[in-house]
């Protein structure tokens, strides 16, 4: 939730821009909270055939922007990164207009890992998948480590739950780019939103990426180019390493506190419309810590803890972010 690229101003919308000598990108007209400029749909080719990777949201304008970027070229593959609606709605027009398949991991939801009951009880259906792609369904389905080739290039899959169960990240491997999607960003920390997103698949796929020598630059969907990018992998562990410690700080000095009270406390000047995604990887980063034994959620039944104050701040955070938390030492059972 905190922005981590250099501002810069906001580049056309529609208009092809080259980024090296076999990638260009078009940005689609969504600047929002969660997109900041907007969606770049990347274009990968300078031979006789393309690939495309996210074409982006439902909008006419973005899928005439790409048919004029394309022009008389072949696209051989349209790769998608996850199912959010940001990312992949507009796939299947695009495959109707070129003829090319559709890659991407799988459904929404494909390689979520089961919950444990207790952790699973914390999710009211549906609250958490507002930005999902329910309806997408690629025409083919790729793992970690899929190669996809064309003319002059090659594309390797590389599979990074965290943000998405189904995030594929694409290494251009003729380059050293990394198309990273929503795993890294160029401009803030992903949100972590549970049940698909998972917070502890996230910090090792961000470790992961670490150990890949050959990324050079990183191409994310939303926000600018990512120059040194283990230096900004490093950045972001620490960030959610911080996140965390100030979670369990909190919880040890309040005893017990819910999402809400958590969020309040460590983002003290963020937008409140950002409220609840902060309340989201906040969440996640309590579900981590309850599988690690070291937090504990109390029941609503002991204490109500899903009534909801009624003030200015809390009027943004959606019900679940009541749910009240305290650290397992304090538990009966734990105490000597």
């Amino acid at each position: 939730m905190t922005g981590k690229g250099k501002e810069q101003s906001r580049p056309q919308p529609g208009s092809a821009e080259a980024v090296t000598r076999r990638v260009r990108r078009v940005l689609a007209d969504n600047p929002g909270p969660f997109t900041h400029h907007g969606t770049a749909t990347f274009l990968v080719g300078a031979g006789r055939d393309l690939a495309v990777i996210d074409p982006g949201p439902q909008h006419e304008a973005h899928l005439d922007a790409l048919i004029a970027a394309i022009g008389g070229r072949h696209v051989s593959y349209i790769l998608v990164t996850h199912t959010h609606r940001d990312h992949s709605p507009l796939a299947r027009a695009l495959a109707e207009r070129t003829g090319a398949p559709i890659l991407a991991f799988g459904p929404h939801g494909a390689g979520a890992r089961r919950l444990a009951p207790k952790i699973a009880d914390l999710m009211p259906e549906g609250e958490f998948e507002a930005g999902a792609d329910w309806n997408f369904r690629p025409d083919v389905m790729i793992g970690d480590d899929a190669r996809i080739v064309g003319d002059g290039w090659m594309i390797r899959a590389i599979h990074t739950p965290g943000h998405a169960a189904n995030h594929l990240c694409f290494s251009l491997e003729e380059e050293g780019i990394l198309f990273t999607g929503d795993h890294v960003m160029g401009w803030s920390t992903s949100v972590i939103a549970p049940p698909d997103g998972d917070m502890a698949a996230y910090m090792c796929s961000l470790e992961r990426l670490l150990g890949r020598d050959q990324d050079r630059l990183y191409l994310p969907t939303h926000g600018p180019v990512i120059r040194e990018p283990h230096a900004h992998v490093r950045q972001l562990l620490h960030h959610r390493r911080l996140r965390e410690a100030a979670i369990r700080r909190l919880l040890a000095e309040m005893q017990e506190a819910s999402i809400a009270d958590l969020v309040l406390r460590i983002y003290p000047e963020l937008d409140p419309r950002l409220y609840p995604a902060a309340a989201a990887s906040t969440l996640a980063h309590l579900i981590a810590l309850i599988e690690e034994g070291k937090v504990m959620p109390v029941s609503p039944s002991d204490d109500g803890s899903l009534d909801k104050p009624d003030t200015d701040a809390t009027l943004h955070f959606p019900a679940w972010a009541f749910r009240r938390f305290l650290t397992a030492r304090m538990l009966p059972e734990t105490r000597a």
